[in-house]
């Protein structure tokens, strides 16, 4: 592991830590699974409950047990509600609803947000040069908001500045 991998999930591992001991509420992952027909009958799509996490800008930190020490790419959420019935007013809205439903059959609690279509960040040598979201150059980890952002910050000012701003709101931010 190279020194840039090793200060990345060190910075994590803090920025986890942090979060934590401050009290601040985490968020569902999940994973969207649609089912495969039986007997030609299709089945509802639902959400996999894969852990908690907190959503960090563009990572999603791990929180729980099962997820700690992990970290994402932020992709979709949707918070669980009743879905209500489709009004076929606009794809956009119809995928929303679907997601709102799909995450009502996964068992999560009821108002909760649900992060999914987040995709897994491997913390070892393949973030040296990577396109992803959090990459290593020159020994320094980084991160972008996206994989086609050009611009990058060094992830320990990315964190300091995102984490200090969940564990500390400024005045109002939650009223």
């Amino acid at each position: 592991m190279t020194d840039g991998v090793q200060r990345a999930c060190e910075l994590l591992d803090d920025a986890a830590r942090r979060l934590r001991v401050a009290g601040v509420p985490d968020e569902a992952l999940g994973e969207y699974v649609q089912p495969k027909a039986v007997l030609g009958i299709r089945r509802e799509a639902t959400m996999r409950p894969l852990g908690r996490v907190w959503r960090v800008g563009a990572l999603l930190i791990g929180s729980s047990l099962e997820s700690g020490g992990r970290v994402w790419a932020t992709g979709a959420i949707t918070r669980v509600t009743d879905p209500g019935r489709a009004q076929f007013q606009s794809v956009s809205a119809e995928v929303r609803r679907a997601y709102r439903a799909a995450a009502a059959k996964g068992h999560f609690a009821a108002g909760d947000t649900v992060n999914h279509g987040a995709t897994a960040i491997a913390l070892d040598g393949t973030l040296v040069g990577s396109t992803a979201v959090l990459f290593v150059e020159d020994d320094v980890p980084l991160v972008r908001w996206s994989p086609a952002a050009g611009s990058a910050v060094p992830l320990a000012d990315y964190l300091a500045d995102r984490v200090g701003l969940l564990v500390e709101p400024p005045r109002g931010a939650t009223d």
